[in-house]
């Protein structure tokens, strides 16, 4: 508890404390996210909005997509990009700060969001187009292991963004499906999931008659995302 709050304090109120500093205290106090407390956090030096409490970027995700990233930044590239299941924008405005001449559009059932390119949609349903590059970190942990998260996540972030059916591969499924006929030649996916799920995740690539896939594991040596091509 203390290290929140220090964070509070230097984040939020440049480490003057005041009396709505207090009140803050009280919301760390019963459990709610330091993250959603402070209102923003940092991913890939982009500061992401969490007054809406979407859902809050982990340390995962901004190792992948730092990585993904890495492979493009210094190109003025001129690609179109899709953030699909985009939350709090994080992986489209890390590419749009990162990634020179970038063009991203971000897709998600609920706005959390302001100030971009945003289409409202479950899953592919409202996108038109194709896409060079599609990010896409669904809705992936089973329903039956709800038990092991987290007090504090199942209270206080959303759960449409943490489950995907009894399997975890519900939004996945769809994703898959639906991906190829949104992207273009040439073009690549890069999708998040969890550990457990990648021997499913190659049946369903072979399924869908995905022709190149590669999987890479996280800063914790757990599988975590691949990147998929036609």
């Amino acid at each position: 508890m203390e290290k929140e709050i220090g964070w509070l304090l230097k984040e939020k109120y440049n480490n003057k404390p005041c009396e709505k500093f207090y009140k803050d205290i009280e919301r760390l106090k019963v459990g709610e996210p330091v993250d959603y407390v402070i209102g923003f956090t940092d991913f890939l030096g982009c500061k992401i909005d969490l007054l809406k409490k979407p859902l809050i970027p982990r340390p995962e995700t901004e190792f992948w997509v730092g990585q993904v990233i890495s492979r493009f930044m210094i190109q003025d590239s001129g690609f179109k990009i899709l953030d699909i299941f985009c939350g709090s924008g994080c992986i489209g405005l890390a590419v749009l700060k990162h990634i020179k001449g970038a063009k991203v559009t971000f897709a998600d059932r609920y706005k959390y969001v302001t100030g971009v390119n945003f289409i409202e949609s479950d899953v592919f349903r409202n996108v038109r187009g194709k896409f060079d590059y599609i990010f896409a970190n669904p809705p992936y942990i089973p329903t039956v292991r709800k038990n092991e998260v987290g007090k504090s996540v199942l209270k206080y972030e959303p759960k449409t963004a943490l489950f995907g059916g009894a399997d975890g591969l519900f939004y996945i499924n769809k994703f898959l499906r639906d991906a190829r006929a949104h992207l273009n030649k040439n073009g690549k996916i890069f999708m998040e999931f969890s550990p457990e799920q990648k021997k499913e995740i190659e049946k369903l690539l072979k399924k869908y008659n995905y022709s190149k896939c590669q999987f890479y594991k996280d800063q914790f040596d757990r599988w975590r995302w691949v990147e998929i091509g036609c």
